[in-house]
């Protein structure tokens, strides 16, 4: 079974800026480089929601999926480091974020499975 993680973020609030960026993750646009870097660290899915400036991503990673080599693979990657930039140019941390922190990871409060 894939592990779940949920992580938010935010836009700046211009929306010139939030329309870029729902192009630039438009079905089809997103350059093949950065799905194959994603792809190949073990994510097997992966979809971004959008409310006003909050985004939310879900992720389902495979057994092989380690946070920190993606991060490694993609601080080597001039492709990965390219995308970055331009996301970093529209996106902005939340208020929970820590320094240098970008996607903040969600906790699980509640589950329905959990649940009588």
């Amino acid at each position: 079974m894939p592990d779940r993680h949920v992580l938010l973020l935010d836009l700046v609030d211009d929306a010139d800026a939030i329309a870029r960026y729902e192009a630039w993750h438009a079905a089809g646009a997103l350059p093949l480089a950065i799905g194959r870097s994603i792809r190949a660290a073990g994510i097997e899915a992966m979809d971004i929601y959008r409310a006003g400036t909050r985004l939310v991503m879900v992720m389902e990673t495979g057994p092989d999926f380690d946070p920190v080599a993606k991060a490694e693979a993609d601080a080597a990657d001039p492709d990965v480091q390219a995308w970055e930039t331009l996301m970093a140019s529209v996106q902005r941390p939340i208020p929970a974020a820590g320094e240098g922190e970008k996607w903040v990871a969600a906790t699980r409060i509640f589950s329905l499975s959990e649940q009588p």
